[in-house]
């Protein structure tokens, strides 16, 4: 298997198909997979967060705290 940012079309599919990987069927959670942000379940959804990716989680929260100082200097 390859498991750098680009993984084999089989591989994606073995990653999203595996109920292992989705917690509460909702939170994408792979260690294996180092991509940011993964293709949803149902691929046409859009993309999802790799929770298990320690740099995606951090870009989130930036772009909250982003959001919140922005909504802050709007009021």
């Amino acid at each position: 298997m390859n498991y750098n940012n680009n993984p084999s079309e089989e591989t994606q599919n073995e990653w999203n198909n595996d109920p292992n990987n989705w917690i509460w069927g909702i939170f994408y959670y792979n260690p294996k997979d180092k991509r940011l942000f993964p293709p949803k379940r149902m691929k046409q959804m859009g993309w999802t967060i790799n929770f298990a990716n320690p740099n995606s989680v951090f870009l989130v929260i930036v772009i909250i705290a982003i959001l919140l100082v922005i909504s802050e200097h709007i009021k």
